[in-house]
């Protein structure tokens, strides 16, 4: 008889939410499930980590269900460390971040919470995937996204990854049978074109609310972004070490 998968789950839109509710609901037919996720919100919090206050991580019962569950008053990141060193005290053999309540495309993987919990966990050696749904609704329907959530976790699971590298998958909105499949991309060249809404408190002090429009700078029909507009699932492989390999010969030839 083969051994059940120990399973990590966390997100960053906090334990409570939609999105990591039905992922647990997926992973529980797979696997031994434990949530390590935090206690509140923490989208756009990057690869943040606590280090200047104290970190709580204590047992929940959010749900009925066979996982165990703890709800950390940090980061994702924060959370994906305090699950392999102090409450497994084990590496799982997987960690699934998600199911995110918006896009987790192109650049926005730098930002993203979701992502950062996936790739603190294949910094530590941890086999990982992020998920993301293109939807910020809190009500978002995950109903689509379970069949292919549990197809690419039974495949990384059979077929292993990389040391270093983590996938990065994103979800259209859309119904189940007008998804055209699975696609694996690369990460499309885009940016935020950021603006400030400056306003004015009641006591008269200044501040801001920082908005903006993503630009796709990409017309290549091998990205993520070209794949979610034309009704795929993008899946793109990535990796945590950000040096240029390519620029390492040409930097030797500079007078340094």
């Amino acid at each position: 008889m083969n051994k059940k998968p120990l399973i990590l789950v966390t997100n960053d839109d906090g334990i409570t939410a939609p999105g990591i509710r039905t992922l647990i609901e997926v992973m529980n037919g797979i696997g031994d499930v434990v949530v390590v996720a935090p206690d509140n919100p923490q989208s756009g919090m990057g690869h943040a980590i606590t280090v200047n206050t104290t970190l709580r991580c204590n047992p929940v019962t959010i749900d009925d269900g066979p996982q165990l569950e703890y709800s950390c008053s940090g980061t994702p990141a924060d959370c994906v460390k305090m699950a392999v060193n102090e409450i497994l005290n084990k590496k799982p053999d997987l960690c699934v971040s998600g199911i995110n309540h918006g896009a987790n495309s192109s650049i926005n993987v730098i930002y993203s919470g979701t992502m950062s919990a996936a790739v603190e966990a294949g910094i530590e050696g941890v086999p990982a995937i992020g998920f993301s749904l293109l939807d910020y609704n809190w009500d978002a329907n995950f109903e689509a996204s379970k069949t292919y959530v549990k197809t690419i976790v039974e495949s990384v699971l059979t077929n292993s990854l990389p040391e270093g590298v983590v996938l990065n998958v994103n979800i259209p909105n859309l119904k189940s049978e007008e998804i055209k499949g699975v696609k694996v991309c690369r990460q499309a060249l885009g940016n935020w074109k950021e603006d400030f809404d400056k306003r004015v408190s009641p006591q008269g002090e200044d501040y801001y609310w920082l908005t903006g429009k993503f630009v796709n700078l990409d017309k290549g029909q091998d990205t993520d972004i070209w794949a979610l507009e034309n009704g795929f699932i993008s899946v793109v492989p990535t990796q945590f070490d950000m040096t240029a390999h390519h620029f390492i010969q040409k930097l030797n030839t500079w007078n340094l």
